[in-house]
C-alpha cells in the first residue's frame, strides 16, 4: 500500500525571514488621489479614465502612459510623470492606512522589512506621514530602480539590502503588476485587497487587520498568521 503522501503546510500560517511591503493599496489607501490625478491625465490624453485606472496601479507613472500611448516618445512620459509626483504629493486629501496597518507596521519595527514602492522618495515620504505609518528604515522607491513593476527588480533590491534571500522573503502587494513583480523575484506574495484577490497570491486577506506576524525562535525565523 503507497504511504499517503504528507499534507500540505497549513495556509494559516507561512514562515519568512524577512517581508518587502508595497505602499499605495497595501499599508496605506491612496486611491481616492490616484484616481482624481489620473482622470484629470486620461480626459488630457483623450483616454477613458475607467480604462487608464485598469493599468495605473503598482507601475511607476511612465510605465503606465507608456501602456497608454504606445506611441508617444518616453522622455514626454518622463517629463509627464515628474509633474504627475508632483501633484500627487501635493494631495493628501482622502489618504489614510489600510486597515490594521498601524498595528502592523508596530509591531515589524524591529524585525526585518523594508518598503518596495513605485513611488518617489517624496511622495513615499508624504503618503506614510499622512496615514500616520513609520516609514521603515529600509526603503527601495522609484530612483532607486532602473525599471518599474512588474520588473522584480525592486524586490531584488530590497531583499539584497536587508541580507536576506529572495526565496525566504515574502512580499505584501495589492496590484496585478506587483504581485507579478514578487513572484518574478522568486518570492512569495502575499495579496491585500479587493484587486490582488483576482491574481492568485500566496494568500489572500482583505487587509491587515488579518495579519499578525511573531518571531519564531532565535535563529530570526518570522512566523506570519493568517486569521481566518
Amino acid at each position: 500500500m503507497t504511504p499517503a503522501a504528507p499534507s500540505s503546510p497549513s495556509p494559516a500560517s507561512i514562515a519568512a525571514r524577512a517581508l518587502l511591503l508595497d505602499m499605495d493599496g497595501t499599508l496605506v489607501n491612496s486611491d481616492a488621489v490616484v484616481e482624481r490625478c489620473w482622470r484629470r491625465w486620461a480626459v488630457r490624453h483623450g483616454i477613458d479614465p475607467d480604462e487608464a485606472l485598469k493599468v495605473v496601479h503598482g507601475r511607476q507613472g511612465y510605465a503606465t502612459m507608456a501602456l497608454l500611448l504606445p506611441d508617444r516618445p518616453m522622455e514626454q512620459n518622463l517629463a509627464d510623470n515628474r509633474a504627475m509626483l508632483a501633484e500627487e504629493t501635493a494631495d493628501m486629501d482622502g489618504v489614510v492606512p489600510v486597515g490594521g496597518a498601524p498595528a502592523f507596521m508596530a509591531a515589524l519595527a524591529a524585525l526585518p522589512h523594508a518598503l518596495v514602492t513605485s513611488a518617489d522618495a517624496r511622495l513615499a515620504g508624504a503618503r506614510m506621514a499622512a496615514a500616520g505609518l513609520a516609514m521603515p528604515d529600509v526603503r527601495v522607491t522609484a530612483e532607486n530602480v532602473g525599471a518599474s513593476k512588474p520588473d522584480p527588480e525592486g524586490f531584488l533590491k530590497g531583499a539584497a539590502e536587508l541580507g536576506v534571500d529572495p526565496s525566504d522573503c515574502l512580499v505584501f502587494e495589492d496590484s496585478e503588476a506587483g504581485i507579478a513583480a514578487g513572484r518574478a523575484a522568486g518570492m512569495r506574495v502575499i495579496g491585500v485587497g479587493p484587486r490582488a484577490a483576482a491574481h492568485a497570491p500566496d494568500v489572500h486577506v482583505p487587509d491587515l487587520t488579518r495579519v499578525r506576524v511573531t518571531a519564531d525562535g532565535p535563529d530570526g525565523t518570522l512566523l506570519l498568521h493568517f486569521d481566518a
